[in-house]
């Protein structure tokens, strides 16, 4: 699973019959440190997420798999809503820490 926050919505009147009825959401992926790592993603949501709340997302088989769509042309789907993040850097490799960040943010 990997770490994001919603930046968006997409709406799409034509799609793949496969993606009919699914809410679809730009995600920007965070590092551990809640920082933007890598390009926004298009994702189905599964769980009621909104625009600038951070989720858990997933991707390939997993996503179509939360989806309940395994035969759709979903490749990223939003699993959870984070609630708040809590980091021991005690357990983390120093090249990581060195990059760091906050101890606990929310």
């Amino acid at each position: 699973m990997n770490m994001g926050r919603v930046v968006g919505n997409i709406v799409s009147t034509r799609k793949d019959e496969t993606l009919i009825g699914t809410k679809l959401l730009i995600t920007q992926p965070l590092d551990l440190w809640l920082r933007p790592n890598g390009s926004a993603r298009v994702m189905v949501d599964t769980v009621g997420a909104g625009v600038g709340e951070l989720v858990l997302y997933v991707s390939g088989a997993a996503s179509r798999n939360a989806a309940k769509r395994e035969r759709s042309a979903i490749d990223m789907a939003i699993v959870g809503i984070i609630d708040s993040v809590d980091v021991n850097l005690d357990g983390l490799d120093a090249n990581v820490c060195a990059k760091g960040g906050e101890e606990h943010f929310e």
